[in-house]
């Protein structure tokens, strides 16, 4: 693999949220991990809300956050559906949540749903609040647009991507990057497999990377370096 030599001075693990996002996960997966998000100080362990309560054990007193995910992965959801499953994860012990935003309010210029939702979702967990774009449904306009709502709504980050409808782009982070700025971060998410790939999304403007293949970039990048 080609890469740039200055790469591997991006301090790259504590940038990613360790996902285990399957309907199959088991507790010994969920285990897995949480003990690997320890070892290499991931910034989260991101899973289904099912699994928030044993990972808020796993990581008690641990620098890893609990991370998990609302309205996931469509976004339809109601507004209260939403309100009461990110409050139970709070509960639960979450402290960030990734939120999808609603597509079918942003396609059709609901723009003041769009921003009760998110605004009402920050203000009652007060928690860190990552919204979903899912930016590869969106046209570049839409993307502008939500953006504006998120940022507007209060939320610490924007998400490009749940993953199933393709990953993250340069092109998507760098026009977020374009419209945030520094106000809030950028999660770029779904498909990230190379430790090349990571790097050119941080450089990009990204600042927290959604993968369940931390461990492997990692490893890749200890390979770059020996």
């Amino acid at each position: 693999m080609s890469i740039n030599l200055d790469y591997p001075t991006i301090d790259i693990a504590p940038l990613i949220d360790h996902t285990l996002l399957t309907s199959i996960a088991t507790s010994e997966q969920v285990e897995q991990w949480c003990a690997e998000a320890d070892k290499f100080d991931f910034a989260s362990v991101c899973v289904y809300p099912i699994h928030v309560k044993q990972v808020a054990e796993l990581l008690h007193k641990k620098k890893t956050k609990v991370c998990t995910v609302i309205g996931f992965p469509s976004g339809a959801s109601t507004p209260n559906t939403k309100i009461y499953e990110a409050q139970e994860a709070v509960e639960n012990g979450a402290n960030e949540l990734d939120v999808v935003i609603n597509l079918g309010w942003l396609k059709t210029g609901k723009t003041s749903e769009l921003y009760s939702e998110i605004s009402e979702i920050c203000q009652e967990t007060e928690q860190t609040v990552k919204v979903i774009l899912e930016t590869n449904l969106l046209t570049d306009t839409e993307k502008k647009l939500g953006a504006e709502i998120i940022m507007d709504g209060g939320a610490h980050f924007i998400k490009t991507c749940t993953g199933w409808y393709g990953g993250a782009t340069i092109t998507d982070i760098k026009l977020l990057k374009t419209i945030v700025k520094d106000s809030i971060g950028i999660k770029a998410s779904g498909g990230i497999q190379s430790i090349q790939q990571a790097f050119d999304l941080v450089l990009a403007g990204a600042n927290r990377l959604g993968t369940s293949r931390g461990v492997d970039l990692i490893y890749q990048l200890n390979a770059l370096k020996n």
